[in-house]
């Protein structure tokens, strides 16, 4: 599914621009990243004020579709990528006419569709080892009646667009399926079984062009309201033969997806220490962060080195770490809506603290505005000062 173009050395000429479709955060720290050696960064994002856009060489200001300024992005740029799952497919595919793409539209598309992504993990099975939660798909209020009992409780999921816990719902029976599925104006949904869970783990891997692959140490994940809460590294509860087979899986779907640049798949440990299949995202991730701090290469520079043609970096862990997300919340005191600056000098405070804020101006609650990673000799070092930040910013531990 790959491109085929010739390697790209970077140098001082103006002419090595790459170009990352999405103005998100991600973006913005891809662009740090792809500064750092040596590249200039154009980003195209219909919003003007965004934060990939603050810290880019050049933003194009446009919608995803608008085929002008995709050429532009394609002229201008040795190399394409995309910093979040929901971008057009067709767009990338376009690009890819026209200048090297990673990842490439066919592998994209997968993890846009929640169906098609589960029917991709089912045909890895074979050799990743792993297979998604038992599921059936829901396009019409029909299909509802065909639910097997097996499946309940479970969760319904739109197909399309979901993230950070939108587009989800827990259901116990069909008529609770039928009012969540209206609630979702009745567009295709997925029910998924509920599984007994005993945790939730992601794996960072990165593969170039010319298959080379790495996979980064199992982050341990804790959600809250379906978003991120923190990350642990290495995780507290993972056992070697759990990180082998988890880590194992992720090379075996990345290699038959051929996919190209950084990929984030999660997985659920269960109770009797099996693992299931979650989902991937084609792109770095939440869970990725601490990769910044505490790696010899992040993941934002891998995907720099990925769509450049450049050798994959080492992707060893030197300290423990764990990461905490920053939501719009610490903003505000309980139920108040006047905006406060945090404590940041408090938090900045404690050792091996890594504060990075994603330049977003309008603090909301529920918006991811920045993240901390701290890292330190020992995990529970890094446990300790997580806890006393949390207490710093007001967030329940």
């Amino acid at each position: 599914m790959s491109n085929e173009f010739p390697p790209f050395v970077p140098s001082a000429s103006p002419a090595n621009w790459l170009g990352v479709m999405g103005g998100g955060q991600l973006g913005r720290m891809f662009v740090h990243a792809a500064q750092k050696m040596g590249f200039k960064v154009a980003v195209l994002e219909p919003a003007r004020d965004c934060p990939a856009g603050h810290a880019s060489d050049h933003l194009l200001c446009a919608d995803y579709t608008d085929e002008q300024a995709l050429a532009e992005l394609a002229e201008q740029c040795v190399a394409v990528t995309t910093e979040f799952e929901n971008v057009p497919a067709p767009s990338l595919a376009f690009l890819a006419t026209r200048t090297f793409v990673a990842p490439a539209a066919a592998c994209v598309s997968i993890a846009q569709d929640r169906l098609e992504e589960k029917r991709f993990f089912t045909e890895c099975a074979a050799a990743s080892g792993v297979l998604p939660a038992p599921y059936k798909a829901i396009h019409a209020e029909a299909d509802i009646g065909a639910i097997p009992d097996a499946l309940f409780p479970g969760i319904l999921k739109t197909v399309r667009m979901g993230y950070d816990g939108k587009g989800q719902v827990r259901v116990k029976t069909r008529d609770e399926v039928r009012a969540a599925f209206a609630g979702m104006n009745g567009v295709p949904c997925v029910l998924e079984k509920m599984l007994p869970l005993a945790y939730e783990i992601s794996v960072l891997t990165a593969r170039g062009a010319d298959g080379e692959s790495v996979v980064y140490p199992i982050a341990e994940n804790v959600h809250r309201d379906g978003i991120l809460f923190t990350t642990t590294v290495p995780g507290p509860n993972v056992c070697a033969e759990s990180a082998r087979k988890a880590q194992a899986a992720a090379l075996a779907i990345v290699a038959q997806l051929g996919y190209v640049g950084v990929l984030c798949i999660e997985f659920f440990v269960l109770q009797d220490g099996s693992l299931v299949v979650n989902e991937m995202a084609p792109r770095p991730h939440n869970s990725g962060h601490y990769t910044i701090d505490a790696c010899i290469t992040s993941q934002f520079a891998q995907q720099v080195r990925a769509m450049a043609r450049l050798p994959l970096g080492e992707v060893r862990q030197h300290s423990p770490a764990v990461m905490l997300n920053i939501l719009g919340d610490v903003w505000f005191d309980g139920d108040s809506e006047q905006a406060r600056e945090p404590a940041w000098d408090k938090v900045l405070a404690l050792p091996g603290a890594n504060l990075h804020l994603y330049g977003k101006d309008d603090a909301r609650r529920g918006r991811k505005m920045g993240h901390v990673t701290f890292v330190a000799p020992t995990l529970a070092k890094a446990q300790a000062n997580l806890l006393v930040a949390c207490h710093i910013l007001g967030i329940a531990a």
